[in-house]
């Protein structure tokens, strides 16, 4: 679309929505203290049956960004004291085929977004988003009106090479693309170690590993012996999180070559009945991300299957939404809102090339337990 001389871009009001599931399960135990599984009735305008009602509304937070859609040429724009910008304007394009819903959707995304917002914010910069389903999104890096972009992965060349021949500043996240490029990402294999080590130490030995497919499509599962092929595959931070579950399998005498792995799109609701279905023996789940996570707890509600007593989950991200979860995750935290606010304040800086390697930690909660004897 076109923009007309004089006209101001449109204020555009994004909002979320909660996973929505049919009933509500109560996992408790009775006088023998056996777990008993219970059901009931959601009220009409309660949207999940993992986030408790209270909750429920907190998780919808609508986000307000403008989006200038149009080709950028030399000399237009305005220009503002903080960073000397021509269009005072950031790109943010996510990892993957991600649509810009996806951004919304995502509890990750949604949440790396808030921070980067937060930092336009204070900095008195718009924030455009970039489709990442777009198969010209190269050529939207070369024309987008904006002064710097973040980046959500670098294994599209094309896209980093647009970006630095603009030579306007940018960041990239969860990768490592050198000494000469600004990037964050968290110590996603440190991370993912923690994970198997805690489920070791409750005794766990059967594992299945959710793994995140980054192209649209029903799930893949990787039975047993092809897992070693996974870690050379994928983004730099996929490779990462699966290494870091080898390492931790190794150190209990287990080979992630012998644990299944199945690829979905992080908010897949079928990625939990396939879980279920092809892996009916694993004791503990361990997840790529906290969307994946819930869609497994999701999954256990429609089955009448307690968590943690019959089997435990990891997710990973640390999520708001990760503590409302009944019960309440277990999963690997980062910081994603100082992410993101970190990143845009690199691309509004514009100083000399950083590699940042961001801390994550485990979050123990409720949604793991010792295996059942």
């Amino acid at each position: 679309m076109t923009k007309r001389p004089g006209r101001t871009p449109v204020r555009v009001l994004l909002t979320t929505s909660s996973i929505s599931v049919e009933p509500i399960v109560a996992c408790t135990r009775n006088s023998f203290g056996e777990s008993t599984v219970s059901l009931g009735t959601k009220a009409p305008n309660e949207q999940s049956n993992v986030f408790p009602t209270s909750e429920v509304g907190s998780t919808l937070k609508p986000v307000i960004l403008i989006l200038p859609n149009v080709e950028a040429k030399p000399g237009s724009g305005r220009r503002t004291a903080r960073h000397g910008g021509k269009f005072n304007a950031i790109g943010l394009m996510p990892p993957g085929d991600y649509a810009i819903s996806d951004m919304i959707r995502s509890p990750y995304l949604r949440e790396l977004t808030l921070g980067v917002a937060q930092a336009c914010d204070e900095a008195g910069a718009t924030l455009s988003l970039i489709n990442g389903t777009d198969s010209s999104r190269a050529s939207t890096i070369r024309k987008a009106l904006v002064d710097g972009f973040i980046l959500g992965h670098s294994a599209d060349i094309e896209l980093v090479s647009s970006a630095k021949r603009r030579r306007l500043p940018f960041v990239i996240l969860e990768s490592d693309a050198g000494a000469d490029v600004n990037s964050i990402r968290i110590d996603g294999k440190g991370g993912a170690l923690l994970a198997v080590e805690h489920l070791a130490a409750l005794g766990h030995r059967r594992f299945v590993i959710l793994s995140i497919r980054r192209t649209a499509g029903p799930p893949i599962v990787h039975m047993p012996f092809t897992a070693g092929r996974m870690i050379t595959a994928g983004f730099q931070f996929d490779r990462q999180r699966l290494d870091g579950f080898a390492e931790g399998l190794a150190k209990v005498g287990l080979s992630i070559d012998n644990v299944p792995i199945i690829e979905t799109t992080p908010g897949d609701p079928s990625a939990g009945a396939v879980v279920f279905d092809r892996a009916p023996e694993a004791t503990a789940i361990l997840t790529m991300s906290d969307w994946q996570a819930i869609t497994v707890l999701n999954e256990a509600v429609r089955r009448g299957i307690c968590i943690p007593e019959r089997v435990s989950v990891v997710g990973f991200d640390g999520t708001s939404e990760s503590a409302r979860t009944v019960p309440p995750l277990t999963t690997i935290a980062q910081d994603i809102v100082g992410k993101g606010k970190l990143a845009a304040a690199m691309v509004l800086a514009n100083d000399r090339p950083r590699q940042i390697v961001m801390p994550v930690k485990l979050l123990v909660r409720g949604s793991t337990a010792p295996p059942r004897s």
